[in-house]
């Protein structure tokens, strides 16, 4: 599939003053990926022996090659340990090894969960906007794709106990890009949908997902992607950085 990039700053829509600020939770506030990744190799290595390129493949796989596991958990077919769980295993298939029975394979589970909050870290870049957004006073928020008490001691672990506004799938049975998820965030900020912004890294659900709320929406396209063709035409506005958020919404 072809794809293609989004149009230049000066052919974006203009808007009004925003009253409020959502934000995504993982890769927007907190360098989730980064933590998987060292706890991946951390507590996998007793399992599998690998190579450098195959630890990045066996990593990459987890973080990335599995969303359709991850969707299930979203979708209520199957518990968080569980997707964990069936995710690894995918990744020890591609490998050609595999956990010896089911108690090894909670071992391992129970081995992750230890270890991957020790490597989470927020995004250089949040702390400054909080700032600014304190400084100007404008509330702000987090809507997650998962539940309200895994991601509020995911958010105080990196440091961020100061949003306290955090909507997860839990608090109105929807995930993104549902529109109801959204709206919860809204109500808790107390902003109206045209006043508000919600910027997260998946264009999909942060992006249309908002826009079907009524939100503007603003991919954080931290690694320089390329959109897919079919969504091009849906999400008008990108940022590097949540350095640039500031002056794309007005504030300076």
């Amino acid at each position: 599939m072809a794809d293609s990039v989004l149009a230049p700053a000066a052919g974006r829509p203009s808007h009004g003053a925003v009253a409020g600020v959502l934000l995504d939770i993982d890769e927007t506030l907190v360098d989730l990926e980064g933590a998987m990744h060292q706890a991946l190799r951390e507590v996998t290595a007793p399992y599998a022996v690998l190579t450098e390129a195959e630890w990045t493949e066996f990593c990459l796989m987890f973080t990335r090659g599995s969303d359709d596991i991850y969707d299930r958990y979203v979708a209520r077919e199957i518990t968080f340990a569980e997707q964990r769980v069936q995710r690894a295993e995918r990744c020890l298939a591609n490998a050609g090894t595999a956990f010896v029975d089911g108690a090894a394979a909670l071992a391992w589970l129970g081995a992750y969960e230890a270890a991957q909050p020790n490597y989470v870290r927020a995004f250089q870049d949040v702390v400054p906007l909080l700032d600014a957004l304190d400084a100007a006073g404008v509330p702000y928020g987090a809507v997650s794709n998962n539940v309200h008490d895994y991601q509020r001691a995911k958010l105080d672990t990196a440091g961020l106990g100061r949003i306290k506004v955090l909507v997860g799938i839990d608090a109105v049975g929807a995930a993104k890009p549902d529109p109801a998820i959204f709206r919860e965030g809204l109500r808790l900020l107390g902003t109206s949908a045209e006043a508000t912004v919600h910027v997260g890294d998946n264009p999909r659900h942060d992006v249309m997902g908002a826009a079907s709320a009524g939100l503007r929406g603003i991919w954080l396209n931290r690694s320089g992607r390329a959109l897919p063709e079919d969504v091009a035409g849906s999400v008008a506005e990108q940022i590097a950085g949540l350095g640039e958020l500031p002056a794309l919404i007005g504030m300076t």
